[in-house]
């Protein structure tokens, strides 16, 4: 275990490197930290803490500056959660708030988070798997055709065309819709089949062979394995940190076109908690270089996807768990009031 001595000066190692994107030697934090020791003794703390991996000497005559283990360590015990001040907090309530649709939503997330962090912003549309249902709408097109729309909670919409097996008139759809929306409404997916399973029953024989269509096209809407999107923005920001990627930021920009990869750094996020994977601690090598902030948003208490954001391990990591908290939490209360 550090001393708490020794925590305070790997603390201020942190905040100088991202601040001053230069290595940091013990006069320097003398001077601008109230550490209450000689610089003797803090060449002493960064001699220990260089020894347990906390940070490296990138040239002989440099300062030092944190290794991915450091950084955790900031994170894990060192590092509060910057929180936003009342004007930010507003800015994103209104920005946010003039969304019109769920793609708007997303995409007015992905580019204020950009905004807020300077840095990559990754935001999954909300899962079907979790949503639950807000209504179904049942429209006819011709005597023999319809067209099905399922609306979910968090604002997503799917759409079906379905071909009758024989006619079936306005009175018969009005009907469907209603007792289908009595006993869907409002249950999770997963809740659905067992509550539809004998709605033909309740029609004529002729009604039936329909009546069945419709529900088996719902029921595979409900369960298929739709594609998982995502929408991404301020990979520009990436330019800025140039002398943060070893050799190249190439292998950075081709892990960001992986959506594959994307939705496994940001599955690895807990549900609503915030995830914090630095350097070496994302399985895929382009993205060693990296750190990735991810937290999981929702209409409710369960999260329905994630969202974060992607930059250089030297980040500013209280002020961006604020601002990826803090958006998660505003983007949340959209999706309910919607």
């Amino acid at each position: 275990m550090l001393s708490e001595r020794r925590l305070e000066v790997l603390r201020a190692i942190v905040q100088d490197y991202v601040g001053t994107e230069e290595p940091v030697g013990s006069k320097a934090l003398t001077e601008r930290h109230r550490l209450g020791v000689s610089p003797a003794t803090v060449r002493n703390d960064m001699a220990a803490l260089e020894d347990e991996g906390y940070i490296a000497q990138p040239h002989t005559s440099a300062g030092r500056i944190p290794t991915d283990k450091g950084y955790r360590l900031f994170v894990d015990k060192l590092a509060g959660v910057k929180p936003m001040t009342g004007p930010e907090r507003r800015a994103i309530q209104n920005f946010l708030g003039g969304a019109v649709d769920l793609d708007d939503v997303v995409g007015r997330t992905v580019r204020l988070l950009a905004q807020l962090t300077r840095q990559v912003a990754v935001v999954q549309y909300p899962s079907l798997t979790r949503s639950t249902v807000r209504h179904v709408e049942l429209l006819s097109l011709a005597p023999a055709r319809l067209m099905l729309v399922l609306i979910t909670d968090t604002g997503r919409v799917e759409q079906r065309m379905i071909d009758c097996p024989a006619p079936f008139g306005e009175t018969s759809v009005a009907d469907l819709r209603a007792r289908l929306n009595s006993r869907v409404a409002g249950r999770r997916f997963a809740d659905v089949p067992p509550l539809v399973q004998d709605l033909p029953d309740a029609f004529e024989a002729d009604d039936r062979g329909t009546v069945a269509t419709v529900l088996s096209t719902l029921l595979e809407t409900l369960v298929e394995e739709t594609e998982e999107r995502l929408m991404i923005g301020g990979t520009a920001n990436l330019t800025r940190f140039g002398h943060d990627f070893p050799l190249t930021i190439r292998p950075v920009l081709e892990a960001l076109e992986e959506q594959v990869v994307l939705l496994k750094l940001l599955g690895e996020a807990g549900d609503s908690g915030m995830t914090v994977r630095i350097g070496h601690e994302n399985a895929y090598e382009g993205l060693n270089s990296t750190s990735v902030v991810s937290v999981g948003y929702g209409s409710g208490d369960e999260a329905v996807a994630k969202l974060g954001v992607v930059g250089p391990t030297r980040m500013d990591y209280p002020g961006t768990m604020g601002a990826v908290r803090a958006v998660a939490r505003y983007v949340g209360q959209i999706l309910a009031e919607s």
